[in-house]
């Protein structure tokens, strides 16, 4: 009797910002695991152009991505979480799960790091891995047509080219709550508590928390401090100024808008699904990138 082994190929879809021969081994082991899993691999067309500059990087066979007209069961990010950031607007609202391999720095949402490539990449592609879902702010304000208008991270508004602070007054859910005096407010999601948010002073949330943080830069009044929201209020921000403009950001994406420009945030209707291995754990993200519960006495 003959039996029939039933194979699924997988689409892979790989985004990268950057390229340098120093991960080039890890590039390496990367597409010799793909192909030795007879993935379909797709890439990233500017990322592309980055990889053929080493002649001594061997490239697989794959398709090309020039557009957002493309799908793929799982999306890989090589980089740092800059680069994860930048392929999350690729993905936006396909439900593509996303792997961040790390070559770059911290990395907490790329955290798979160069060497584990090989034996973790097996494992997640043959569904030893779990999903995260992540939420997304959404930005309404007039003037960000060219502005992809979520942030996985936070939003931000700024003061710029002036020493002088802007003024932020905030509403939630149509209920004033305070005016900012301050070089500027960030507001971050559970992911984004250990970027900006944390610099600024703004406390770690888990990623499964139903929370967003408001967290002033450098306020006028000591009193004021980061405050934690539900993630299910519509926040209202307008902007006033002695320069008559301030920048918005959106995950480092920015736009100059003129002052008192109505700016409204609210959780977007979809969610960006972050691939971790079984063993993660937030608790050893934050042991391994923020070195908790390390005495340096041992």
């Amino acid at each position: 009797m003959l039996s029939y082994r039933i194979l699924i190929i997988m689409r892979i879809a790989i985004f990268g910002k950057q390229y340098h021969t120093s991960y080039r081994e890890v590039l390496q082991e990367l597409f010799n695991t793909l192909v030795g899993l007879q993935c379909d691999i797709c890439i990233e067309q500017d990322f592309v152009d980055m990889l053929l500059t080493d002649s001594l990087l061997e490239l697989p066979a794959m398709s090309h991505i020039t557009s957002d007209d493309f799908n793929a069961d799982m999306a890989l990010s090589i980089g740092g979480d800059g680069t994860f950031l930048h392929t999350a607007t690729c993905i936006g609202n396909k439900g593509i799960p996303i792997l961040g391999i790390n070559t770059g720095r911290l990395g907490f949402l790329a955290d798979l790091s160069g060497n584990e490539v090989g034996r973790s990449l097996q494992e997640i592609l043959k569904g030893q891995y779990q999903v995260e879902e992540r939420t997304l702010l959404q930005v309404e304000a007039d003037g960000i047509d060219a502005l992809w208008p979520y942030a996985l991270n936070e939003v931000a508004l700024l003061k710029q080219d002036s020493a002088s602070m802007i003024s932020i007054r905030t509403a939630i859910n149509d209920d004033y709550f305070n005016t900012y005096q301050a070089d500027g407010l960030v507001i971050a999601t559970p992911t984004g508590s250990t970027a900006y948010a944390l610099s600024a002073g703004g406390p770690i949330l888990v990623p499964q928390a139903a929370n967003w943080v408001l967290a002033p830069v450098a306020p006028h009044s000591f009193t004021v401090r980061p405050l934690v929201v539900n993630d299910d209020v519509t926040i209202s921000l307008q902007v006033s100024c002695r320069t008559g403009k301030f920048m918005l950001s959106c995950d480092g994406r920015s736009v100059q808008l003129p002052a008192g420009t109505a700016i409204t945030l609210r959780k977007a209707a979809f969610t960006i699904k972050v691939v971790k291995g079984n063993d993660h754990t937030f608790s050893k993200t934050l042991r391994n990138k923020l070195m908790w519960g390390v005495d340096k006495r041992d």
